[in-house]
């Protein structure tokens, strides 16, 4: 436990190391997120299970220490420090690597807690070797990363964060600067693409070689490996790739499997291979404010019907990729053309959805940036990373 005075009011620092502690952890963080404009509450029991190592594969290859801020009694704030060694054996070029640490699940009442609490991560992290923490990252790259900057003005989507403003000055204020930005886009898909697209789009229609088809539900597994196997290619020279170990590979394909409707997830061949795909997710936040993210004694009803028939939803595309050799091509800018366009069909007249969101987006992925801008989609939220030496 470490004790921080501040104001003359004592702010205890908490490991949490059971079941009870990681409990409270969670509800700390619901009790920030339910004061925030704009915020969703999301379901408890799929909290808990992120922050459980019996639960999550993630800590299959990493050490996480959460801690918990109290002052008179009253939890104040929460946060994680974490060491994902698929991290650290990864090149420091691409942003991670040897040393590197993290903080996430990042809520504090007021400077002084926040202060507290990231001193707190440092420490733990510096104790275990780290010489440098990055984040926020709750917990994985692929889970929440980053801290939200812009966009604060409107409900985030399925599976990123939401934060107030007043973070960003409390993190820099304690030694952070900015490693990286990502950003998501917003775009309106009631409205076709420009004639140049949709000529790129027909000609790889005529072109015999590709085949751009829907994900199949019925060889669910089978076409999760296609998919990782292509995602694991075709971002690993990316800021801060970490590849999935097979524990969370079987892991997501079981947690995303209701939200898969095959007209939306799209894999592209080329000579009957495999290079690209892209993977687009209603908008679960659309359910989960009607029902509060409870799904108990009835929102379940609800959530079971929507699951089935996402009528107007949003639409999320929060992952795609092309296999590397085909970086730089105009094969591989024709083939996420065609899978935007074949999706945004689908979402508008299927499921009557009008908006759609790319990203994240690393802020100098030149390639995704310039596929945002030519479909006119804008972007609508921005995400840091912050990053601070030790010792």
């Amino acid at each position: 436990m470490t004790d921080v005075t501040a104001n003359a009011v004592e702010i205890e620092i908490e490991p949490v190391n059971d079941k009870r502690g990681r409990a409270a952890f969670v509800d700390c963080g619901r009790a920030f997120s339910d004061r925030l404009p704009h915020f969703v509450p999301q379901i408890r029991g799929e909290q808990l299970e992120l922050v459980d190592p019996d639960k999550n594969p993630f800590f299959g290859h990493a050490r996480v220490q959460l801690f918990i801020a109290q002052r008179a009694g009253k939890p104040v704030g929460r946060i994680s420090a974490h060491i994902d060694e698929l991290a650290l054996a990864m090149p420091a070029a691409q942003g991670f690597g040897p040393g590197t640490g993290f903080f996430g699940y990042f809520d504090a009442e007021d400077e002084d807690v926040a202060r507290a609490l990231l001193s707190s991560a440092e420490a733990w992290l510096a104790g275990e070797g780290m010489k440098r923490v990055l984040g926020p990252i709750s917990l994985s790259i692929w889970e929440e990363p980053g801290l939200l900057v812009r966009g604060q003005d409107h409900p985030p989507m399925i599976m990123m964060g939401h934060h107030p403003a007043h973070y960003a000055g409390w993190i820099e204020s304690a030694g952070y600067t900015r490693a990286k930005s990502l950003y998501t886009y917003d775009l309106d898909i009631t409205r076709p693409f420009s004639p140049l697209i949709q000529r790129i789009v027909q000609s790889g229609h005529k072109n015999a070689r590709i085949n751009v088809r829907r994900v199949r539900k019925d060889r669910w597994d089978e076409e999760v490996a296609t998919i990782l196997a292509i995602l694991n290619d075709a971002w690993s020279d990316n800021w801060g790739f970490v590849p999935f170990s097979p524990a969370e590979v079987a892991y997501a394909g079981k947690k995303l499997r209701p939200i898969i409707h095959e007209e939306l997830n799209m894999i592209a061949e080329v000579d009957g291979r495999p290079v690209a795909f892209m993977l687009t997710f209603p908008d679960v936040n659309d359910a989960l404010a009607k029902i509060k993210g409870k799904l108990f004694p009835f929102g379940w009803l609800t959530m079971l019907r929507w699951l089935r028939h996402p009528k107007g939803a949003g639409m999320r595309v929060p992952l795609m990729g092309v296999l590397k050799e085909l970086h730089n091509t105009r094969m591989a800018s024709q083939l996420a053309f065609m899978m935007i366009e074949t999706i945004r069909q689908q979402a508008n007249l299927k499921f009557q959805s009008t908006r759609g969101e790319l990203g994240w987006v690393l802020d100098d992925n030149q390639g995704m940036n310039a596929i945002a801008d030519t479909i006119q989609s804008k972007i609508n939220r921005e995400y840091v990373i912050y990053e601070r030496m030790l010792g």
